[in-house]
Parts: C-alpha cells; structure tokens; sequence
C-alpha cells in the first residue's frame, strides 16, 4: 500500500497488553486502519513483560503512535490474584458459573474509559480491544458482547455529539483456536506476544492463560512459538 493511501486511512486506538488476543486484534484492525497503541499498566504480576510484548509488537507491526498509561490503583484496590501476590493463581477453571479470583474487578471498563477518551483526543473513529466471551476458562463479566454494547451505549452518551467513535471487539465471539488461526492469516507476530500470568522468563505452561493458549494453538494445527517451562 503506497503512503498516500496509509496517510488516508481512518484512525484508530488499539488495546495492546502484548498478548494473543490483542495482537490479533491490532493485525484486524490495521487492515482497514492507521494505529494508535495503548498499553495499560495496572499493577499486573507480569507487568514488564507484557510491556516488552507491547514494545516489540509495536516496533515489528510499525505502530509509531504509542501511549504507555499507569493505572495502578486498579492493583491497589486489590480483589484479584493477578495484582495481588498473596493470592495464588489458579491453575484449575473455578466451579461452573464461578469466577476466577484472576479477574481484575472492572478492568476492562477502566481500560475502555481511557482509550476512548485518547481516541476522543486524537478524533480516531474507532477503540479496538481483544476481548475473547467463549472457548476459555476464565470467563471474565467485563468481555462479554453485551459489556461492550453496554459500553458503547455508556460512551455516546458521555462524549460529544459528534464524535461518532465505535468500540470494536472483532474477537469476542470466536474461539481461540480461530484467533490463532486469524493471526496467522493476518501474519501477525504471534512469537512476539506474551500470555503468562505469573512467569517473566519462560511461560509457566501451567496457569488458566498457558493452559488455553496451549490448547488453541494445538487445535488450531500450529506449534506455539514461544518457550514454556512447563506444558501441562
């Protein structure tokens, strides 16, 4: 695509944790999209690992227009084992219709306040987010499609008139194997990407987030390009 048609093409902010489902994301939105990233710190165990998945996803998808945010009191407030170090994480799905103590309460919200408003600023025409509702352990409230319609309901309310931003999860009601299979359709940069909840080094093969990544890459037909210390 020549840089004339690049410099043409609508803006858009993406919500990119370094992982999977995020870098998915971004490769979608990036077809019909200029990117701009946003990478959220909360006070995540995995905090500086996951913010060198960010950079390096960033530099090789040529994402020039980056923010990197400290929203930590989401960590202060505690209530989830992802923040809170005295609380394992748990490498078991929680008993049906539970929720896993890996749930940051609300997160998602906070995460969607702050790049609609970013995504106000730039006057972007859409917020991108990885959102995954079906085929996983955790089933977090805050990904579900009516979260986010509600949201966007919430959004249009409280921003200008004519601001017309829409908040899009291309995920949100695939399977993980087909996010896998997308982001190899998309040539997204899949080995760059970082999905453990508690390791920094090697990913824990162990933890709800290793366990579904594992077995979606194992459905999708493909060998998951990053090391693991463990494959449960």
């Amino acid at each position: 695509m020549s840089k004339d048609m690049t410099t043409l093409r609508p803006l858009a902010v993406v919500l990119m944790s370094g992982g999977l489902d995020s870098c998915v994301t971004a490769a979608t939105a990036a077809c019909g999209h200029n990117l701009a990233a946003m990478f959220v710190a909360y006070g995540q165990r995995t905090e500086e690992r996951e913010r060198r998945a960010f950079r390096e996803i960033t530099e090789k998808m040529g994402i020039e227009k980056t923010v990197e945010l400290d929203l930590k009191y989401l960590g202060q407030m505690g209530g989830s084992s992802l923040t809170d170090n005295s609380q394992p994480i748990p490498d078991k799905p929680p008993p049906e219709n539970g929720t896993p103590t890996t749930y940051v309460p609300f997160r998602n919200g906070n995460l969607l306040a702050a790049a609609f408003a970013w995504a106000e600023t730039l006057d972007a025409v859409a917020v991108y987010i990885g959102a995954v509702a079906v085929d996983g352990p955790e089933g977090y409230p805050d990904t579900t499609p009516a979260f986010i319609k509600a949201f966007q309901q919430a959004a249009d309310i409280g921003s200008r008139p004519e601001t017309g931003i829409t908040i899009e999860a291309p995920l949100v009601e695939m399977e993980k194997a087909n996010v896998v299979r997308r982001g190899i359709e998309l040539d997204a940069p899949l080995e760059l990407t970082w999905s453990c909840y508690q390791n920094e080094d090697r990913a824990c093969g162990k933890c709800l987030s290793c366990v579904g990544r594992l077995k979606a890459f194992e459905k999708a037909g493909v060998k998951d390009p990053i090391n693991y210390a463990n494959k449960e």
